[in-house]
């Protein structure tokens, strides 16, 4: 099975609405780095390791994502967008993300039979039959209607491939207390793609934050991600569709590329 398993940008989107700002085409998995490469240091794959460890383990987990991006104008100035995003996930078939930022707000819901998203200010639905597993329904919901999480690397089976997949270098920067409210190990990776530096705590082994700059392509935004509000095998999680969605207007995913990019 293909799987999601790359660091670069992408958007929520669905039905035409909101349509993909750099999807790419998901690729045959290459073997993750190994600590034997010169430029791969050790220590950071270890809390690479552990963080993905900690994240994998857990059967049910919430946390707030706030994502900012740039995007050129027509003058050439770059655009500052932030979207904020409040995800729900129980393994291995339940997830849901309500979104809120420059632009329409949206929910996302899988149930493991279908993949939905509801634009509540529209009055408006579009759903499609999915795999009962997360990752095949991500997988699905890719390439039947382009919906793509920046953040998605972190909620698969094993992160820890997904994100040392192609990896070319790994270094630890050192030690911060100036980010998530506690003491993060910084971790500097990249591979033919991108750069990305990871603020984790040295502690819980959650990730805080992401900055990544791709470096294939000048129309590549870079974006920084911040993970908050952490909270692991919960037994309240709330992975209920907003009351207004059961009578919400139905509509059809388009394919991907068949509708004007939006910008988020």
């Amino acid at each position: 099975m293909k799987r999601f398993r790359t660091l670069l940008l992408g958007a929520i989107c669905a039905a035409g609405l909101v349509v993909p700002l750099h999807a790419e085409t998901p690729q045959a998995p290459a073997p993750a780095a190994k600590a034997g490469s010169e430029a791969v240091a050790p220590a950071a794959l270890k809390i690479l390791k552990e963080m993905s460890d900690r994240l994998a383990k857990a059967k049910a987990l919430s946390f707030n994502v706030r994502r900012a991006f740039d995007e050129p104008a027509a003058n050439g100035q770059p655009l500052f967008y932030m979207v904020d995003s409040k995800v729900s996930l129980r393994r291995p078939d339940q997830l849901k993300v309500e979104v809120l930022g420059d632009g329409p707000r949206s929910d996302f819901y899988y149930d493991g039979k279908e993949f939905a998203v509801y634009f509540p200010e529209q009055g408006l639905l579009a759903a499609e039959t999915a795999p009962p597993h997360l990752e095949e329904m991500l997988e699905t919901a890719f390439a039947k209607a382009g919906i793509y999480f920046p953040f998605v690397d972190f909620i698969v089976d094993d992160p820890y491939a997904a994100v040392t997949e192609k990896l070319t270098s790994a270094f630890v920067v050192g030690q911060s207390k100036a980010v998530g409210g506690t003491t993060t190990d910084i971790v500097a990776i990249a591979n033919p793609d991108f750069q990305a530096q990871l603020w984790i705590g040295a502690k819980d082994r959650l990730p805080r934050l992401v900055w990544i700059n791709p470096t294939n392509g000048k129309t590549k935004s870079r974006s920084m991600i911040e993970f908050s509000n952490w909270l692991l095998d919960t037994p309240k999680l709330n992975l209920a569709r907003a009351p207004g969605a059961a009578k919400a207007g139905r509509i059809k995913f388009e394919k991907p590329g068949s509708a004007q990019a939006a910008k988020r």
